[in-house]
């Protein structure tokens, strides 16, 4: 027989091929809590032969590890539009979608919404922490105005990125949902609350009432880059001051859209934890995000309308380091005090996937992040040369491995190198190091308009939890730069 902490959740979780008996969330993460009530109030209610889960993309992907009932992995952001086929198709299902703010509050808002529209009859829990958690903290629709993400390093500004989207207050607009709720499980007292609301949605699913969304603020101790207990401070302390808890509507008890506010509970007193972030709004300033150097390290952009702007894209697969080679160019540019702006974009594999990501460098600020056309194209291998090469404006330049067969030519007006970056690497016997020839290369060929002592500090930054490692590194770029 299971025991109370086990109950609706599987004995062993085999991930990765091995059985385990823990998640993969971070420690202090709101997911663990929020997949254990899940499954008690599941289980308790006896509805595990009758539920199907709609696992996302996000953190919660690996939820049909945990959870002993049916499960159907849905495409980013179509989680409510695999439930709404679920209900459908069989209506004496209880049909849950668990989706993260990212998931629900960007690429599948419109899914989401026109299913509470319809009043589907399946209930949605919305795990809100702010940010996209799975992918290194970027800033989501729900994202605090003036907080700090990888992507809103001076934090979100609302003349640029709008304000936060309030999920429960739109879809409390419609006429169809039976139940909105707002909860936490920032501490003890929210954690039971968010138990009988957990609860409350089975119940109404059971009995086939209709559509249901339950919001629950959770921590994200990872990329919020605070300890657990300061992180489920900042839930209490600044999320509750923009998201208030309380129940929108409950039709059995006569909470509607229309006495909302009569019915809604007022918001939970503070912890009485000092408040670890003061939300704000700040300048618009276009920077990369200062991954290697700390936030200080280097000045405030200044407007420069002589340097011109300059678009880059560096491309291999995950593992050649080519994400940290941007990061370089841009931090130094930041120390240059140029508008900087970098943008990363990989597959879902840690290692051996494509992987790709854009710089843009300017002496005034920067419109977009994405790069189509780059003047500098920098190709690790062959499937990015073959992919990005005929995007590269004409007067540009494409710096390629010499171990890349050039199968297609650059457009015309391009100029193309081929580089023994690899090679060189080995030489020096740092095969790791192929990144800080690529480096290099773009040094020798004067592609940047950015100082040596700029490179060079932002390329020793970039190894700041290794030292050595970024002094080895600094006299490779010299060496390779020297001899190619």
């Amino acid at each position: 027989m299971k025991t109370i902490e086990q109950k609706g959740m599987y004995a062993k979780f085999p991930r990765s091929g091995k059985d385990v008996s823990y998640t993969h969330y971070c420690p202090g993460c709101g997911h663990g809590i929020i997949n254990k009530l899940i499954a008690e109030a599941c289980a308790e209610l006896g509805l595990q032969d009758r539920t199907i889960f709609v696992d996302p993309v996000g953190c919660g992907v690996f939820t049909y590890y945990y959870w002993d009932a049916a499960h159907i992995s849905a495409a980013h952001g179509r989680a409510s539009a695999v439930a709404t086929g679920v209900c459908r198709a069989r209506p004496d299902a209880v049909a849950i979608a668990y989706q993260g703010d990212g998931d629900l509050g960007a690429i599948g808002f419109n899914n989401a919404f026109q299913a509470a529209s319809r009043g589907e009859r399946f209930g949605c829990i919305f795990v809100n922490n702010s940010l996209y958690g799975m992918t290194g903290g970027q800033m989501a629709p729900t994202t605090l105005e003036g907080e700090v993400t990888t992507t809103t390093p001076f934090g979100r500004d609302p003349a640029v990125a709008g304000r936060p989207l309030h999920v429960c207050e739109v879809f409390n607009q419609l006429k169809a949902p039976v139940y909105i709720a707002r909860v936490s499980v920032a501490d003890t007292r929210r954690i039971m609350q968010a138990k009988a609301a957990i609860r409350r949605m089975f119940e109404i699913q059971r009995d086939g009432r209709g559509y249901a969304l339950l919001e629950i603020l959770a921590p994200c101790p990872t990329n919020f880059k605070m300890d657990p207990m300061k992180a489920a401070a900042f839930c209490i302390d600044e999320m509750e001051r923009e998201y208030p808890l309380g129940v929108f509507r409950d039709a059995e008890k006569g909470i509607g859209h229309e006495t909302a506010d009569a019915g809604r509970e007022e918001p939970a007193a503070a912890s009485g934890a000092a408040s670890v972030l003061a939300v704000k709004p700040v300048p618009q300033v276009a920077s990369c995000h200062g991954l290697f150097l700390e936030k200080d390290a280097a000045p405030a952009a200044v407007d420069d309308p002589s340097f011109p702007e300059r678009r880059f894209k560096f491309a291999g697969y995950g593992g050649q380091g080519v994400l940290s080679l941007g990061l370089v160019i841009a931090e130094a540019a930041r120390l240059e005090r140029r508008h900087t702006l970098w943008f990363p974009s990989y597959g879902p594999e840690q290692r051996g996937g494509s992987a790709n990501c854009s710089v843009v460098v300017s002496g005034l600020p920067i419109g977009a992040p994405t790069v189509e056309h780059p003047d500098v194209l920098v190709c690790m291998n062959q499937p990015a040369y073959e992919r990005f090469a005929g995007d590269v404006k004409a007067g540009g330049t494409v710096i390629v491995d010499e171990t890349v067969p050039i199968n297609v030519k650059p457009p015309e007006g391009v100029r193309l190198v081929r580089w023994p970056a690899i090679a060189m690497a080995e030489e020096f016997g740092v095969p790791k190091a192929a990144n800080t020839m690529m480096l290099a290369a773009l040094k020798k060929f004067r592609c940047m308009g950015l100082s040596d002592e700029s490179l060079e500090k932002a390329l020793v930054a970039s190894f700041r939890k290794k030292p050595a490692l970024g002094e080895k590194n600094r006299d490779l770029l010299r060496q390779a730069e020297a001899r190619g």
